[in-house]
Formats: C-alpha cells, sequence, structure tokens
C-alpha cells in the first residue's frame, strides 16, 4: 500500500471519526527491502506501530514455511522499522518440526536480544485445506506432539516473562503499556469496525462482514456505499460465547458481572460450574469474586478447556 494512501485513508478515518491524541495505528508488514524501503514515509503518514512478519531466524525453516525472505533480509528490515518506529513488534512460529527445546531457546534468546517492546509468538498449527495438511496426511511431515509443545510453550514464558515481556495473551508478549489495544479490542470483545474487503465487524451488538474478494467489494461500495456482505443481529446467548472464548485466552481474564449486564445472561448460566471446580481443583483456572481466568498451568490447553468451561445453556 503506497504511503500516500495510508496518509489518505488516517486523515479520513480521522474526519469521520475523530482520533484521539496518541492513537494506535499498526502497520502489518512483510519483512522485505521493498516494504522498509517505504517505512519512513510511512512513519510520515502517521503510522506509529509495525508488526513485521519474520516468522523465523532459520534459513531453512522459512523456505520451508514458504516465505519469500531470508534471515538478512528480515532483519535488515527490523532494523530499519526500529529506526523509524517507536513501537515494533515481530511474529515468530515456533513448534515445528525436529524443533528442540535447544533450538527454541537459542532462537528465542536471540530474538528478545532486539529489544522490541512486543513479540507475538505462535506455535504451529496444521489448518484444514493447507499444503502443511496434505504433507501430514503423506506422512512426511511430522507435527511436534503435545508433550513436546507443553514444553516449548512453558520454555517460552519463562524466557519472555524474564526478559520484561510477560504474556498478556496466549501468544502475545509485551512490556507492561506495550500490549496491542487494536488486538485487545478484540479479545475483551469491545465494539470494532470491519471495513476492508473480508473484513469481519462487530458494533451495536452486530455482526458485519465485507464481501472478501476485493473486485466484489468495491462493486458493494459503488452499488450500496459499502461492501457488507453479511449484517445480523447478535444474539445474547453467542455474544456471551464470544466474549469468553476470546477473553479467556488474556491472563487478565474476564468478568463475569461486566458480561452479565452486557448481555443480560446471568453468570451461572454462561459458566458450566461443574466444569469450572474440577478444573479450578486442577489448578487450569482461577475464580476470584466475578472474574474468571485461566491459569499458566492451563494456558497449553486452552483449546481443551474453553469447550468444557461454556455452559451448554449457551449453544
Amino acid at each position: 500500500m503506497p504511503p500516500r494512501l495510508v496518509a489518505k485513508l488516517i486523515a479520513e478515518t480521522d474526519k469521520l471519526w475523530g482520533l484521539t491524541d496518541g492513537c494506535e495505528i499498526t502497520l502489518e508488514a512483510n519483512p522485505s527491502s521493498v516494504e522498509a524501503a517505504r517505512f519512513a514515509d510511512l512513519a510520515k503518514a502517521g503510522v506509529n506501530r509495525i508488526s513485521l512478519g519474520l516468522q523465523s531466524l532459520d534459513d531453512q525453516t522459512l523456505v520451508f514455511l514458504g516465505r519469500a525472505h531470508d534471515v538478512t533480509e528480515g532483519l535488515s528490515a527490523l532494523d530499519v522499522a526500529q529506526q523509524n518506529f517507536n513501537r515494533v513488534s515481530f511474529d515468530l512460529i515456533y513448534a515445528r518440526p525436529d524443533q528442540s527445546i535447544e533450538d527454541w531457546r537459542s532462537e528465542l534468546a536471540r530474538a528478545l536480544e532486539f529489544g522490541t517492546d512486543h513479540l507475538s509468538l505462535y506455535q504451529l498449527t496444521i489448518e484444514p485445506g493447507t499444503r502443511f495438511e496434505t504433507l501430514v496426511r503423506k506422512g512426511e511431515l511430522i507435527p511436534a506432539d503435545d508433550d513436546h509443545a507443553a514444553d516449548l510453550f512453558e520454555l517460552t514464558q519463562d524466557m519472555t516473562a524474564a526478559a520484561g515481556l510477560p504474556a498478556y495473551e496466549t501468544s502475545n508478549h509485551a512490556k507492561p503499556g506495550q500490549e496491542s489495544r487494536h488486538n485487545l479490542t478484540y479479545w475483551r470483545y469491545d465494539d470494532y469496525a470491519g471495513i476492508g474487503p473480508g473484513a469481519h465487524g462487530r458494533r451495536l451488538k452486530m455482526a458485519t462482514e465485507r464481501h472478501k474478494k476485493p473486485e466484489n467489494y468495491l462493486s458493494g461500495v459503488a452499488r450500496n456505499q459499502h461492501g457488507i456482505k453479511v449484517e445480523h443481529m447478535l444474539s445474547p446467548e453467542t455474544q456471551a460465547t464470544e466474549a469468553m472464548l476470546m477473553g479467556l485466552r488474556l491472563a487478565e481474564g474476564i468478568n463475569l458481572a461486566n458480561l452479565e449486564a452486557k448481555t443480560g445472561i446471568a453468570c451461572d448460566q454462561m459458566i458450566d460450574s461443574h466444569e469450572l471446580a474440577t478444573l479450578s481443583d486442577l489448578g487450569f483456572v482461577s475464580q476470584t469474586g466475578s472474574n474468571l481466568s485461566v491459569l499458566p498451568k492451563g494456558m497449553p490447553l486452552l483449546d481443551a478447556i474453553l469447550p468444557r468451561l461454556v455452559s451448554d445453556n449457551l449453544t
């Protein structure tokens, strides 16, 4: 996206909505020399935070992941980003096939040395319909087993916390005050507007989805002054379910009393009390007053815990 277009979008957003002083404006960028050459102009356009998809600090892994950049190009882009933006984040993927504890310890230690205020550290997942799923099905790719992935997750939490970037969400780490405000909006289930092609939004208890294909989106804008494909009212049950599935990813957890006020559904109808007691006894979750959170011990098992906690009354 040319910097002049970024500047126009920010200016139009300010005109229509009004931007607060110090508003976080994040750009997600590929760590290539072509992208990096635009960073200075993007900063002048109003971008004040950047997130780079480095993915790995190992060239062989980048080839495996299908990335176009190598480590040298990626780190050069990171250096340029740090020269132009006060707030910089980058992504890494771990729990890769054949990745040992020591491999990840070394890579993460190197990543922490760059001194960014935010890191997104994701475990490799095999998504349906991807090249990786095909390789797994053929036996040509063996994913990390659950126990090894859990060990890598624990190491990640320990190292980032020791470096002053504790996890505030299951895969996201930041210095205090440097959490991604954009992503916190999703996880706290606050309202947000999704505007571009394929974007989803949640505003005023309504769910919106824009046309995914740019040509269909543009046709919708020309025809209807918007590119909305789907718009529907969210039921209280759906709101409560979505809020819990998102909010329990956060270290801070969710406030059930606030969610009850928002949805009109009583706390004891949202949570399976029997499962809550069991998971609490196991040290996976904790409830203090109206605040419910998944404890560090439970975070590696989050995908298994969430469907057990959410009451059948909501589904």
